[in-house]
């Protein structure tokens, strides 16, 4: 139980706040499901959900690879000593500075996203005298049911390359005259926040089906987007329906096609950390209008840009009253001057005073990620707290931090 109460005394508010049992719980589950006795498995955390030295160290702990996607969480986890040979990096724009420092790094895998980052990634290896192994963004043409910005894999997806295009095909030259290059597979990621287990199997087996032109095992990365519970609209898949549904696929197709595979790979982020972690907000003025009634707290879009971004969905209490009668339709707004900054609209809770704390739940990935300084804003601290015990991960931002590198 979290006693949000003295959190909010200790730490002020907006605070982001984890459940680290509930984090090492998903993780768990996922490596104790995600097996197989035909080929190699691999989970790797994906970076962008939420990107912490405190959640990579965990990862470390727990023996879980990486996925970034900037030179930043490349930073980041090398500030703990996480194991590069376990990272994989993303991204459809990768720069010179990226590159050099993961190659410097002895990065265990780059995932290519086109024929231009090849070509660049080829340079540099030949300069460097760097051999890389890589991986190939394929786009697959599987398109989940989510919400259009969040949806990376249909054919005309800033992301990846097709398996039957002319680019792959002169990056597969590219790759078979290179001294330093070794292709070791194929990614694929097809969206966010899917419950549909048919969309992820039909990408797995479109994957097995590029793998069969191959005389040697591949590693094949499916992604990540496994979807979560925010409201009661939400039916999330059980981690180990997941896994296992992933694993018997591949391996009823590898057994059909007659090939092997070296390794498969998945990519959580949003599944690990999203249910773990809550956002705190003091209640200050509250205001009716003919057809609202308004609850304002003092965070709003530059600590959860989502609701603005996305138009998702949150649960959220008043600490304390979450018995009570909830019989105020109200909306819950922010601070920030845009009439968007809405973090829940039409809700019913409690009436609220000034003062009062309100929560929302599964805000563990992309509200830290994504927080902004809009308006002067500060960052608020993250606490992790497990058995009952709290600990400060990020502080919170000062003023004179705010604007320290302002000349």
């Amino acid at each position: 139980m979290i006693d949000f109460r003295s959190l909010k005394e200790k730490y002020g508010t907006p605070l982001y706040i984890f459940d680290a049992n509930h984090i090492k719980n998903n993780i768990s589950n996922y490596l104790n499901h995600f097996k197989s006795n035909q080929f190699k498995t691999e989970v790797l955390y994906a970076s962008k959900a939420f990107s912490v030295k405190e959640i990579y160290r965990i990862a470390k702990n727990m023996n879980l690879s990486l996925d970034c996607v900037s030179l930043g969480e490349m930073y980041t986890a090398k500030a703990v000593d996480f194991d590069f040979s376990k990272i994989y990096l993303h991204g459809n724009n990768k720069s010179i500075e990226e590159l050099e420092f993961a190659l410097n790094n002895n990065i265990g895998y780059i995932v290519v996203d086109n024929l231009m980052e090849l070509e660049v990634l080829n340079d540099l290896c030949n300069k460097l005298k760097k051999t890389q192994n890589i991986l190939i963004r394929v786009n697959v043409g599987v398109s989940a049911h989510t919400h259009k910005f969040i949806v990376t894999a249909h054919v005309d997806s800033k992301f990846g390359v097709m398996y039957d295009s002319e680019d792959f095909r002169k990056m597969m030259d590219i790759v078979n005259k290179s001294k330093y290059i070794n292709f070791s597979g194929f990614h694929s990621h097809i969206g966010s926040q899917i419950f549909d287990l048919e969309a992820f199997r039909a990408a797995l087996v479109k994957l097995i089906g590029y793998a069969k032109d191959y005389n040697y095992p591949l590693v094949l990365n499916i992604g990540g987007g496994f979807g979560v519970h925010y409201t009661d609209e939400d039916k999330p898949i059980p981690f180990d329906v997941v896994s296992k549904t992933l694993i018997n696929t591949c391996e009823e197709e590898i057994n059909k096609a007659n090939i092997k595979i070296e390794k498969l790979c998945i990519e959580p982020g949003r599944s690990i950390v999203a249910e773990a972690g809550y956002t705190l907000y003091t209640i200050g003025y509250t205001k009716k209008t003919p057809n609202k009634e308004y609850y304002f707290i003092d965070g709003g879009m530059t600590d959860n840009i989502r609701p603005a971004l996305y138009q998702a969905k949150y649960d959220c209490d008043i600490v304390g009253k979450e018995n009570d009668i909830k019989n105020h339709k109200v909306t819950i707004a922010g601070k920030c001057c845009e009439s968007g900054d809405l973090i829940i609209e039409d809700y019913n809770l409690p009436e609220a005073k000034t003062g009062d704390l309100l929560v929302t739940y599964t805000t563990g990935a992309y509200g830290y990620s994504m927080s902004s300084n809009y308006n002067k804003a500060l960052t608020p601290a993250v606490v992790f707290v497990e058995d009952g015990k709290d600990k400060l991960v990020v502080k919170r931002m000062t003023y004179e931090e705010l604007i320290e590198r302002e000349i």
